[in-house]
């Protein structure tokens, strides 16, 4: 592999900018301006939805503060 491929390519499960990691959160309540508040481990935090089509209920994953997808969840 070259030097421009090593930087680009991972292996793990996290993002490959910063090596964080996202994480699936329920959507609280759907707020103004493309946010939401969502329940997360540390308590409710408000994060941007404006990628993702939630609503209250909904299982996101979010990144930095931004809802990234939808999970679906099994029956």
């Amino acid at each position: 592999m070259n030097e421009r491929n090593a930087a680009t390519h991972c292996d793990g499960e996290v993002c490959i900018t910063c090596s964080d990691s996202a994480v699936a959160v329920r959507v609280r309540e759907i707020r103004p301006g493309g946010l939401a508040l969502v329940d997360t481990e540390a308590g409710p935090e408000e994060v941007s939805v404006a990628l993702v089509d939630a609503a209250p209920g909904d299982l996101v994953l979010v990144h930095a503060k931004e809802a990234i997808a939808l999970v679906e969840e099994e029956p």
